[in-house]
């Protein structure tokens, strides 16, 4: 299969570090992961909030008139507005150019002051948005909440890799994407009881509740250590020798290998000067068009079609408020619960297995739903009354939908990038997954609406056809990394079929062209 190998140290020998999960690195990528909470409350919160009539009336007149007064809207038009797309996507614009930034604190300070600083200004975006009295107010709070995002992705992934067990950190850092569920659950189901408040101000509860995850990453960040990696990069190696042997759980004499390794990646990444201007270098060709290629892909799936607007589709086609509402809720519930898959099967079945079934997986159910729509909405949107069994088959349909995302590119989509990168680039190619995350997450969340009003049903197929072809660059370009040290990461590039020409092995190094 392409692709697919076993890894060897150099000596032919394979190389297995000492170790197991011990209390301690459980419970600090626990509390690490829960980084993710900001990120999916935010992305559960959106939706529903902009489907809420009070809310719609406050900032959004136009809208609301489209959708609470004009029956005649076209049912695929009727959301359809620059200013409120632009509410929603506006925090990812944020997270996009704060990754840059990000970067250098992560590699500076270390990733938990990176957390730290995300949670704070987190927290302050969320207030602002609360209290909101204005469309201005109400950008200048996405805008912090964006900042506090981009900061918080960039350097959870990390840590987590960079603390686990090599033979468990697929499990634990699945946990990052599952923190991400539970908070679009939780966002979900506030959504569901902040809408039926009488004095219409629900809206404020809902984007007030980001309040809470905030502290939680901000708390766990301050209590947290670094990780050996980030401990040697400031230069104090015995302290990271006790870290490792700490968080490994075994002897001083055992985890000896583990820690040269890490010394000598931390030596290399020291002598980096410039990590932005090396990715760019031919030897780390593989990596640089991971970090572009799988978080690009990720926001292709259309997962973000149905998380950030999942209220407002369900009203598209025909619930009302309240049952679009316990339809996201009820999307959110499977979002979460299939996430367990990943958790149990990623260092257990591996990577590229979990991406192939999630692919087909959403491949089908994209097709259904689109087939679906087409059939009762064509090409006008007019419809006058849906049954009841149709909508139970769409809200299924989706869920499926949800489920293949879970435990294949929602998780898989932060772990392998997190983990294939050498210690020298790893912030900066860090740095771009989040950049390139974050412009398809803000271009999608801008340009949605819009593309369902013009291509309606077609939107589906649409995406359908980039999961087809996200699938196919699995099977013949990514390589399996399941068991690997991080450290060891290399040789997966050097024995692919495909990257292993881009890459520098022992002996005379390869000339640097492009």
């Amino acid at each position: 299969m392409a692709g697919g190998f076993g890894i060897q140290s150099g000596g032919g020998v394979p190389k297995d570090y000492p170790g197991k999960v011990t209390t301690y690195v459980l419970v600090t990528c626990i509390a690490a992961a829960m980084g993710g909470l900001i990120f999916g409350y935010d992305i559960g919160i959106s939706g529903g909030v902009t489907s809420m009539p009070p809310f719609l009336k406050r900032f959004f007149p136009n809208v609301y008139r489209k959708e609470a007064l004009d029956k005649s809207t076209n049912q695929y038009c009727k959301f359809d507005s620059f200013t409120l797309t632009m509410f929603t996507s506006s925090l990812y614009l944020a997270a996009l150019v704060a990754s840059f930034g990000a970067s250098k604190v992560t590699r500076s300070l270390g990733r938990r002051w990176s957390m730290l600083l995300g949670g704070t200004i987190f927290l302050c975006g969320a207030i602002i948005n609360a209290a909101a009295q204005n469309i201005a107010m109400l950008i200048i709070g996405r805008i912090l909440l964006g900042v506090g995002v981009g900061f918080a992705i960039q350097s959870v992934p990390l840590y987590v890799s960079e603390m686990a067990p090599y033979k468990h950190r697929g499990s634990l850092n699945v946990l990052f994407q599952l923190s991400i569920t539970v908070g679009i659950l939780c966002a979900n189901v506030v959504n569901y009881f902040t809408q039926k408040m009488a004095n219409g101000e629900g809206w404020r509860v809902s984007l007030g509740g980001a309040t809470v995850p905030a502290l939680i990453i901000g708390i766990s960040a301050f209590l947290l250590p670094n990780t050996p990696n980030s401990i040697l990069e400031k230069g104090n190696p015995t302290k990271a020798r006790q870290m490792l042997r700490r968080i490994r759980g075994v002897s001083d004499r055992e985890v000896e290998a583990e820690f040269n390794d890490i010394v000598e990646a931390s030596e290399a990444s020291k002598a980096v000067k410039d990590p932005w201007s090396n990715l760019g270098k031919r030897k780390y060709r593989p990596h640089l068009i991971m970090s572009v290629l799988i978080p690009m892909f990720q926001q292709l799936t259309g997962i973000n079609v149905v998380m950030f607007y999942a209220p407002v589709l369900f009203i598209t086609i025909g619930f009302g408020n309240n049952a679009s509402l316990m339809s996201s809720l009820i999307t959110g519930g499977v979002n979460m619960a299939a996430t367990f898959i990943s958790v149990y099967g990623t260092d257990k079945w591996g990577r590229r297995r979990l991406f192939f079934w999630g692919g087909g997986l959403m491949l089908i159910f994209q097709a259904v739903v689109a087939s679906l729509i087409g059939w009762k909405f064509g090409v006008t949107g007019q419809v006058d009354k849906l049954p009841d069994w149709y909508a139970i088959v769409v809200v299924i349909c989706i869920c499926f939908f949800v489920s293949g995302f879970a435990f294949s590119w929602g998780p898989l989509g932060w772990l392998v990038p997190s983990e294939i990168f050498p210690l020298e680039i790893r912030s900066a190619a860090q740095s771009i997954v989040v950049c390139v995350n974050m412009f398809f997450t803000f271009l999608i969340a801008q340009i949605f609406l819009t593309i369902l009003c013009h291509m309606k049903f077609g939107l589906f197929i649409f995406f359908a056809f980039f999961v087809a072809l996200m699938t196919a660059f699995i099977y013949f370009f990514v390589p399996e990394t399941k068991n690997i040290p991080i450290e060891e990461m290399s040789q997966v590039w050097e024995k692919h079929w495909y990257w292993k020409k881009y890459v520098v092995v022992d002996g005379p190094p390869s000339p640097e062209k492009v």
